[in-house]
């Protein structure tokens, strides 16, 4: 009997090289794909490796330069930040590996996908969603879920009856996942809310022991970064740049009881000094150049465009809309921001534009003042009127 292609999302972690052993056991002949977001692992070696455990083909995507144009640059200009501190590093690449996924199976002509996701965490659905909607006719095979392993040192001694080749680090504390935006840590101590993370669980940022700061100027054009003190970079290469600078000083950690989709709570540790910087910069321009009706109603929509990514609602009509929206709004974001890097923080310190709604004449209090204060008592009035006598109780007494 012919057996079954399956093409596996493969990390060369221990949950995804035991899963290669296990769906071949059960009939599953296994295409291992090694998608580079910017995880900095040597693919090389993770394909000898998949390779020794058991995969009959690899296939190795070098996607960074998509993920920052196609998934990065759209989040940062919605300013999506879910419950306000997580920067969706992890939650951004889902959907760039799903449809890689789909686009593997369709290249080797499999009939099914996997992923190694456990059934606690949000990734499932992020991947799974996102299969479903650009191929519903594919098998979604989900190892983890379903074998007989019951916790990490189950699938350690596995992999050592099995003499799998695992990567030095497979007893590791923590589960970490890295990208080019940045990387989310859990596991182990973490596990406790109330025990504080050690430094040696931090790998882009370090706590600063220098006190003071230092200055870089973030230049946008419609919307997008390129260029550092004036020196134009490509994206990829200035988002690089900037979590070398962020994590100098310590910039870009977050330590939060985080709502995962599937019901529960979760303590999660996140570094991303990169998009913290400019995340901070971009809305600090976009506070210059948009007015106030459309500023604010942005914003509102940041929070929804957060939960929609964190939801793995990436390939849906309502994301369609609103990346159009968004991009509309970025016509006029160019310009400079000037950012203070201390210790911890990215503080906006000066910001410019040739397109900027800022009228010194009308905000100043010094000579030159063009404003007609005389004019206010009447707007008040007007402004208030609905309001007069209604009281506290929401009605005129």
């Amino acid at each position: 009997m012919k057996r079954r292609t399956v093409v596996l999302a493969y990390s060369g972690g221990l949950d995804t090289s035991v899963a290669i052993r296990w769906l071949t056991d059960r009939g599953w002949d296994v295409a291992a794909l090694l998608v580079d977001v910017g995880q900095g692992a040597d693919a090389k070696s993770a394909a000898a490796r998949a390779q020794r455990i058991g995969a009959s083909r690899i296939i190795v995507k070098d996607l960074r330069k998509i993920f920052v144009q196609e998934f990065i640059l759209p989040a940062l200009q919605a300013h999506a930040v879910y419950e306000g501190r997580y920067y969706l590093a992890t939650a951004l690449s889902r959907p760039l590996i799903a449809r890689a996924l789909v686009e593997a199976a369709h290249q080797v002509k499999a009939t099914a996908v996997a992923h190694g996701c456990t059934g606690k965490g949000n990734d499932q659905v992020r991947f799974e969603v996102g299969v479903r909607a650009l191929d519903p006719s594919l098998e979604i095979v989900a190892p983890v879920r379903e074998w007989e392993f019951k916790s990490r040192e189950d699938e350690l001694a596995y992999a050592r009856r099995q003499r799998l080749p695992l990567e030095a680090s497979a007893g590791k504390l923590y589960s970490i996942d890295r990208n080019l935006w940045g990387v989310s840590i859990e596991g182990g101590d973490l596990e406790d809310p109330w025990s504080a993370p050690p430094e040696s669980a931090f790998l882009m940022t370090r706590a600063p022991k220098r006190q003071g700061s230092e200055t870089i100027r973030v230049q946008f054009a419609r919307g997008v970064p390129v260029a550092i003190n004036g020196q134009r970079q490509e994206l990829m290469a200035l988002i690089e740049r900037l979590s070398r600078l962020g994590g100098a000083w310590g910039i870009g950690r977050s330590d939060l009881v985080e709502n995962r989709l599937v019901g529960i709570k979760s303590r999660e540790v996140y570094e991303a000094p990169a998009a913290a910087i400019l995340h901070a910069a971009h809305r600090d321009l976009e506070s210059l150049v948009l007015d106030r009706a459309l500023w604010h109603y942005k914003e509102g929509l940041a929070h929804d465009y957060a939960r929609l990514v964190y939801d793995g609602l990436w390939f849906t009509p309502l994301k369609v809309a609103l990346d159009a929206f968004i991009r509309e709004t970025q016509q006029v974001v160019t310009g400079e921001v000037r950012v203070e890097l201390r210790p911890g923080q990215a503080v906006c310190v000066g910001r410019k534009s040739p397109h900027s709604l800022y009228r010194h004449e009308l905000a100043t209090y010094s000579h030159g003042d063009q404003y007609d204060q005389s004019l206010a008592k009447g707007f008040i009035t007007i402004w208030g009127m609905p309001y007069v006598g209604r009281g506290k109780h929401g009605r005129k007494s």
